[in-house]
């Protein structure tokens, strides 16, 4: 997988055509219908980064709930408990039950390479979810724009704080998509002169995150505004240190720190509402299960894709030659579509 690993994503799949003047259509077009048809598939493994963030949470309570819509028999989901190593032998024990195509959402994207190797000898299928390889081969990588994450939380920003200090708390470097999202929030404040940019890098671990802002708002008390690249993980450690620096004011007060944060979980949902935070990115937990289920069972079928639109609102890129990555939508929400009954977090109890 070429890129990251990460907590968080969503999925959805449509039918490819084999006819190259029929592809730009049925990437538009096509629904889930052809690879729901496929016979017999086989069991389908499940790879979990871990389950300590709530979005992933929810992405594990929608796996049965679309392979039960799509006819597929999968395994027990497995978790890696955020140790990459653990991943790779997770995977290979899947293989050893006799997964016939196997969904993951990668920690490392150069270390799953070596399971990605394996599955491949094996002639198993590999949809990544979340996070794209470095090397190896996958059937299709699921996973929305991460650079627009970074984007959208710079523009809101740079919208609602006109000068002063900004922290960036980041994930871990090493996947790509706390590189994409760090590096594109970075390149877009330029665009603001009056922000300064501090950065924690926190690696997806809320308590690390918790530790670097104490210190880091000791010695910058005046920090206008806060960007949490993982709400699952760091929304609550930021609101407490915040809370216990008496620095944790409501949007509209004079002293409030604007905070924009990915995921879309329904905490952060809770916050906005509170005033806590002032927006977050929707990365779509339900689309990331469903469209990773739904590739697997194409590949099993013998379906192939091609770069373009696609009849779910995404596109289809590719990220290297033979990887293609169909990158879903992410809505940024506010107080004014926080209640908005579509988003995936306001779907679940």
């Amino acid at each position: 997988m070429s890129f990251a690993k990460g907590p968080h994503a969503a999925r959805r799949l449509f039918r490819s055509s084999l006819s190259t003047v029929a592809v730009a259509a049925c990437l538009a077009g096509l629904g889930m219908g052809g690879a729901a048809q496929a016979a017999d598939t086989g069991k389908i493994g499940l790879g979990l980064p871990l389950l300590t963030s709530p979005f992933w949470q929810s992405y594990n309570n929608y796996l049965p709930k679309y392979a039960k819509e799509m006819g597929l028999d999968i395994l027990a989901p497995v978790n890696s408990n955020g140790d990459p190593a653990q991943q790779i032998t997770d995977m290979n024990n899947l293989l050893n039950l006799g997964s016939k195509g196997i969904v993951v959402g990668p920690l490392d994207s150069a270390a799953i390479s070596r399971a990605l190797d394996a599955a491949a000898a094996k002639n198993v299928p590999v949809v990544a979810v979340d996070v794209a390889p470095t090397q190896g081969k996958v059937a299709m990588v699921v996973r929305a724009d991460n650079r627009a994450y970074g984007e959208k939380a710079c523009k809101y920003i740079g919208e609602h704080v006109k000068s002063g200090k900004v922290v960036q708390i980041m994930g871990d470097l090493a996947s790509v998509n706390g590189r994409d999202r760090s590096e594109a929030f970075r390149a877009c404040l330029k665009g603001y002169p009056g922000l300064s940019l501090l950065e924690i890098p926190a690696s997806w671990k809320g308590d690390v995150a918790a530790t670097a802002l104490d210190s880091l708002l000791t010695a910058n008390p005046d920090v206008k505004a806060i960007y949490m690249q993982a709400g699952g993980v760091y929304l609550s450690p930021t609101l407490q240190t915040l809370r216990r620096k008496q620095m944790l004011f409501p949007a509209g007060d004079a002293k409030h720190v604007v905070i924009v944060s990915n995921d879309g979980i329904p905490q952060e949902f809770d916050a906005i509402r509170r005033g806590d935070i002032d927006a977050t990115i929707s990365q779509p937990a339900d689309s990331y299960a469903k469209y990773g289920l739904f590739y697997i069972k194409a590949a099993l079928a013998g379906q192939t894709f091609k770069p373009g639109p696609t009849d779910h609102g995404s596109n289809i890129i590719q990220l290297a030659p033979g990887v293609l990555e169909d990158q879903l939508p992410a809505p940024l929400v506010t107080k004014s579509n926080v209640d908005d009954k579509a988003l995936w977090g306001n779907t679940i109890k």
